[in-house]
């Protein structure tokens, strides 16, 4: 994807762009990233960039420092628009991220995600290699965009160690556990909520009840379950 670049968001038009591209990303949602909020973000040294393809913004993406004593980062918001979606911008924007945290002096980049969606947990679990850290009941409330409506906002976080090597995958013999996530929850959500409800607390209570007996989410193997590992 080199024909796509990351840049800074440095003036209010491209502030505001950016906010109505979330907007656009997050349909039903008209207040998903303010842009007041972006640019105090921006303009007190945060992370908060635009995608490009060519001049037309087709993503954004807006981090924030941690605790001075962590020397993290969070990562709170990137979108993409349909169009450009499943094209391997992650991974490049990742990238940028990681190189941008490293000449700033940050070690790790925290950020959450739905642990229903598989695409997700394939990336950060099994490409980046992240670790999970915790698991967050509702962790936004009641979302009203057209992605999120209905369901309670379950997020895992992750913690990316930027200078160490990948998590590497649980082997057999440490897996303790796995728990099956569906194939398409955002389907799922549209077509029978019930069932998606359904999954969201039979996940939530698998997964809290195995990190509560001492056990870690260790990886995603791919056909749709989650390693649960010493």
């Amino acid at each position: 994807m080199s024909e796509i670049d990351i840049r800074p968001l440095e003036t209010i038009e491209g502030i505001h762009e950016a906010s109505r591209l979330f907007d656009a990303v997050w349909v039903g949602d008209r207040a998903t990233m303010p842009a007041n909020i972006l640019r105090a973000l921006e303009h007190s040294g945060n992370y908060v960039v635009g995608l490009f393809d060519g001049e037309h913004m087709i993503g954004a993406s807006a981090a924030f420092f941690g605790p001075p004593a962590e020397r993290s980062m969070h990562s709170h918001i990137t979108g993409v628009l349909p169009g450009y979606q499943g094209r391997g911008l992650g991974r490049q924007l990742k990238n940028h991220q990681r190189e941008w945290a490293l000449g700033r002096g940050i070690g790790h980049i925290t950020w959450t995600f739905d642990p229903l969606i598989a695409r997700n947990a394939h990336f950060n679990l099994a490409v980046l290699g992240t670790r999970v850290t915790d698991y967050l009941v509702n962790q936004y409330g009641e979302m009203p965009d057209d992605v999120n409506r209905g369901d309670e906002s379950d997020r895992l976080m992750v913690s990316w160690a930027l200078a160490e090597p990948p998590a590497p995958t649980p082997d057999a013999d440490s897996v303790r556990a796995v728990v099956e996530i569906p194939d398409d929850i955002e389907t799922l959500r549209r077509t029978d909520p019930t069932a998606a409800a359904a999954w969201r607390v039979r996940v939530r209570d698998e997964l809290r009840g195995q990190l509560a007996s001492g056990l870690r989410i260790g990886g995603f193997d791919g056909r749709g379950y989650l390693l649960v590992s010493r």
